[in-house]
């Protein structure tokens, strides 16, 4: 048997070879692109990818928990009402799996993911799928944010073994946990070209029956060649590269994968990466009269203002998104994460140190704001992230992004007022939806809306200067800016009223202060 693909993957932020974690004490307990399947295996199975979620029966109403129910995790208690028989990870579960000769699948993700959301409501609540996962596999279920270890290690088999990797996480280990087949979100059946869970379970539980020896021999393969890979031979006399050296490599690999037009250095989806950026900044710090030092502060300022400008930064209540869906930083995935807020806002601040232009403080600024107001607790701490979905309204199932788009309908309700002294009929609605590209049919493409739940709805962004706009319409610019501002306070006080997104209240050491990795969790508040 073959792995389905055996080339590294082409991902940003790919894990580096780790031993395989053993679990003997708990411990503490990204849509790819086009959040289509990614599997790598030692199983033949074809590639998967999403595809219908009206298919599988629906769940069971009735409320019977699980062992979920005594966990602390917000993660892991969204999923301690399947029909799964979850264990969390533990020597618990992996000693079952050793009594009953059972593989493990080992589910990994975190509680405001939007894609881990959909697999839990298709697959993980369906009682035919719940059934064969109790009768042929000890389920475990890992919060990636209490148990980063966890993650890290099989996140490396996923993205080495595959054409990339993200969350939620699939992954089928041996009693001894090591890993055979990988992959993310699996929709619950096949669609035309693409394989669902259902399908996936049934295979992979005949080949264990049949082919066991052999999964475990790829098994061990695939972990002896990760665990080489890993390792840094310098040989006999060859000294490692120099600090120098391995900066310069860095920032060409970084020039090389710009984009010139929108910053960045993919092409989607873009994530923020403020570790990049400082770096690029530390870089020109160190070469300022050099012309790969203006590349860098240049490459980095773009990108800053490219994001600042695009609909991955809340132009209403601040903050930035997870990450963007496309090249121009329009259409984000909506989740909000406590890491990337205090990152960018670092960044944003040295770039302001740099420049001296008071758009990225303005900036920055806005990001503390956003924390202070949404994720902090009153006794002191920081929350860890709010939720990519939320209903349009109360009573609704919940859909992504639906507390952050706008109608223009909506927008011209809450902003009828007529601007004076403009050279042609214009209301505040109407100048803020110029600056910000909303369109009465929506500015956010099919391609990007794969469930439909976005069409006619607008992310803001910006598209014209304030120069350009009061150019358009005959203003002065300060007279401009006060109207956008004005006009944004009143979608901010409108949106105050929609249902707002899961707020994740776990409080992570590493993320708070710095530090190891470690959890509290206080009620919300």
């Amino acid at each position: 048997m073959s792995h389905l693909s055996s080339s590294p993957p082409k991902h940003k932020g790919e894990h580096k070879g780790h031993s395989l974690p053993r679990g003997s004490e708990r411990g503490g307990s990204s849509r790819d692109k086009d959040r289509s399947v990614s599997v790598s295996s030692s199983v033949s199975m074809p590639s998967g990818g999403k595809g219908s979620r009206t298919s599988c029966a629906q769940p069971s109403p009735q409320k019977v928990t699980n062992r979920l129910i005594s966990e602390k995790s917000p993660y892991l208690l969204q999923h301690a009402y399947n029909p799964v028989d979850w264990y969390p990870w533990g020597q618990e579960a992996f000693d079952k799996a050793k009594k009953e000769n059972k593989p493990i699948f080992l589910s990994v993700g975190y509680s405001t993911c939007h894609w881990c959301h959909m697999m839990e409501e298709e697959s993980f609540r369906n009682e035919e799928i719940g059934r064969l996962l109790n009768e042929d596999f000890v389920s475990v279920k890992v919060d990636r944010e209490e148990r980063p270890d966890v993650d890290k290690v099989y996140m490396t088999f996923v993205q080495a073994t595959s054409s990339g990797g993200g969350w939620p996480m699939s992954v089928w280990l041996t009693p001894n946990l090591q890993p055979f087949v990988g992959g993310t979100y699996f929709p619950p059946e096949d669609g035309l070209t693409r394989v669902g869970f259902r399908t996936v379970l049934l295979r992979i539980r005949d080949q264990w029956k049949q082919n066991k020896n052999a999964l475990l021999e790829n098994s061990q393969r695939v972990t002896t060649a990760l665990l080489a890979r890993s390792e840094i031979s310098t040989g006999d006399r060859q000294l490692p590269p120099s600090a120098a050296t391995m900066n310069s490599r860095c920032f060409q690999q970084l020039d090389e994968g710009y984009d010139e037009e929108y910053g960045g250095f993919a092409e989607a989806p873009k994530f923020p990466t403020p570790v990049i950026l400082s770096f690029l900044f530390s870089y020109w710090l160190s070469h300022r009269l050099t012309q790969d030092g203006s590349r860098a502060q240049q490459m980095a300022l773009h990108t800053l203002k490219m994001m600042a400008n695009g609909g991955i930064r809340d132009h209403i209540g601040q903050g930035f998104h997870r990450y963007s869906t496309d090249r121009q930083w329009h259409v984000p995935h909506f989740e909000k994460m406590l890491y990337d807020q205090g990152q960018l806002a670092v960044a944003y601040s040295q770039a302001f140190q740099i420049s001296g232009d008071e758009f990225y403080i303005d900036v920055a600024k806005g990001v503390l704001q956003y924390v202070a107001r949404n994720l902090s607790h009153r006794s002191g701490g920081f929350y860890s992230a709010e939720d990519a979905d939320s209903p349009p309204e109360r009573g609704v199932p919940p859909k992504e992004g639906a507390f952050y788009v706008w109608t223009t309908k909506e927008v011209q309700q809450l902003l009828p007022e007529p601007v004076l002294g403009a050279t042609e009929p214009l209301t505040s609605g109407q100048l803020l939806m110029k600056h910000y590209g909303l369109t009465e049919a929506g500015n956010i493409s099919p391609g990007q809306d794969p469930k439909g739940e976005l069409q006619g709805q607008n992310v803001l962004t910006v598209r014209y200067s304030l120069e350009l706009t009061a150019a358009r319409f005959g203003l002065e610019v300060e007279v401009v800016r006060t109207l956008l501002n004005t006009g944004l306070e009143k979608l901010f006080q409108a949106r105050k009223r929609r249902p707002k997104p899961h707020l994740d209240c776990k409080m992570l050491a590493a993320w708070n202060g710095g530090r190891p990795c470690h959890r509290i969790t206080l009620p919300c508040a």
